[in-house]
């Protein structure tokens, strides 16, 4: 029996905070909402991504989901897993 994703992993990113369809922005987990960096295209986004962050990507045919590049939390701009939450629940969808 194969087993869904963990209903337990949640996006904990705000509303306000997830970028406008078709962009992406850099997100820190763990620190205050405060000011994050403007949401921008993805194209160069991950090169800049600082270790431990989350690119945060809304696309323009699902705006139910959100997909987050999860990088490295040693190696800046390294991403390591991908993960696609549902945006109105905030629960992890799959996994990869």
């Amino acid at each position: 029996m194969r087993r869904g994703p963990s209903t337990a992993a949640t996006l904990g990113i705000p509303p306000g905070h997830l970028p406008p369809p078709g962009q992406c922005r850099v997100w820190l987990p763990g620190e205050p909402p405060g000011h994050p960096p403007r949401p921008r295209s993805c194209a160069r986004i991950a090169r800049a991504a600082p270790a431990g962050s989350w690119i945060v990507y809304r696309p323009n045919e699902d705006k139910k989901v959100v997909h987050v590049r999860v990088v490295d939390q040693r190696r800046p701009g390294v991403v390591v897993r991908l993960r696609v939450y549902d945006i109105r629940r905030g629960t992890l969808i799959r996994e990869g």
